[in-house]
């Protein structure tokens, strides 16, 4: 089984990242592995990649014609690859060495038209000690409560992975008709964000399945010093919320998740961090709840803004 992995970047100082990130999808255990590069627009770093790569056969390399997104850079990276089965990596992380072949062994396992699996933190800048760890999907990170079960190291369906530890049967993702553009633009400030989250609600009405969630399918999410700024988080929290929202009145049946994750905020997670405060007092405990308060209130506010935009 062929697997194409596409990676994208679009800043050429985000290169040195992009570039470990490559090797690490060619340094890949399963043996025939495609790696497909797209430059978001931007020449010189195409060339770099030609420079880099351009002398390896299982090394593609396109270039959009301008600026154009995420959503749609992974759509045209899948178009030029040649594989059975289409994954995405992020330009900031890490591959396993066996990512590949964990998510390949589940197709030959299971007849499932997606297999996506765990983002772990790589802590560039250091560990923050007041972030939760029910709010690291703010962060790619796989969250405590993730799973098919609420736990993440179970595997099974789930609605769908992080973006960067994903992938789709090609068929599959070409018939559907790739990630929708105007979801996963990431560009500008007010967007909306979670293409994969509206394309595998697609791909759940179409075929009826989710995504497979392995939890040994581990990929590395670089999580640098402007990550772990509260003010950055509680910023990235509001515009979840604002996408969450649009995602409510785009497509409603993709919202389940949010409100059993809410739920287990309010009915385990805080009742479970107060008993620990009292059982063994730390500043960090302490500092982990009222953040826990405040990004939940954030992604709300940015939830009712959403409600005045998506109607």
């Amino acid at each position: 089984m062929r697997v194409s992995v596409v990676v994208c970047t679009h800043a050429m100082d985000r290169y040195t990242d992009c570039y470990e990130a490559a090797r690490s999808v060619l340094d890949q255990s399963h043996d025939d592995v495609e790696l497909v590069l797209v430059s978001d627009g931007d020449e010189a770093i195409a060339d770099r990649f030609e420079d880099d790569f351009g002398d390896r056969t299982d090394v593609r390399v396109h270039c959009n014609d301008e600026n154009v997104g995420l959503a749609v850079s992974r759509n045209n990276g899948a178009a030029v690859a040649t594989g059975d089965v289409v994954a995405f990596l992020d330009d900031d992380a890490i591959a396993d060495r066996e990512w590949v072949a964990e998510l390949v062994e589940v197709y030959e396992r299971e007849d499932v038209p997606a297999v996506g699996g765990k983002q772990v933190p790589r802590w560039v800048a250091g560990k923050p000690s007041f972030l939760p760890a029910e709010f690291y999907w703010l962060i790619g990170v796989t969250h405590l409560g993730f799973g098919p079960d609420g736990d993440p190291d179970e595997p099974g369906e789930v609605r769908n992975t992080f973006g960067s530890n994903i992938s789709f049967r090609m068929d599959v993702f070409e018939d559907l008709g790739g990630f929708e553009k105007e979801i996963g633009g990431r560009k500008g400030d007010k967007n909306l964000q979670g293409e994969e989250t509206e394309f595998c609600a697609r791909l759940k009405a179409a075929s009826g399945y989710g995504v497979y969630y392995n939890p040994d399918a581990v990929i590395a999410h670089k999580i640098f010093d402007y990550r772990t700024d509260p003010g950055w988080l509680i910023d990235r929290a509001f515009w979840q919320g604002y996408s969450k929202r649009g995602m409510e009145v785009l497509v409603p049946e993709s919202t389940g998740d949010e409100s059993e994750f809410l739920s287990s905020l309010l009915f385990d997670s805080v009742p479970d961090r107060l008993d620990g405060i009292v059982r063994s007092p730390s500043v960090a405990g302490v500092l982990q709840l009222v953040f826990l308060f405040v990004l939940t209130g954030a992604v709300g506010a940015g939830y009712l803004y959403g409600t005045t935009v998506w109607r």
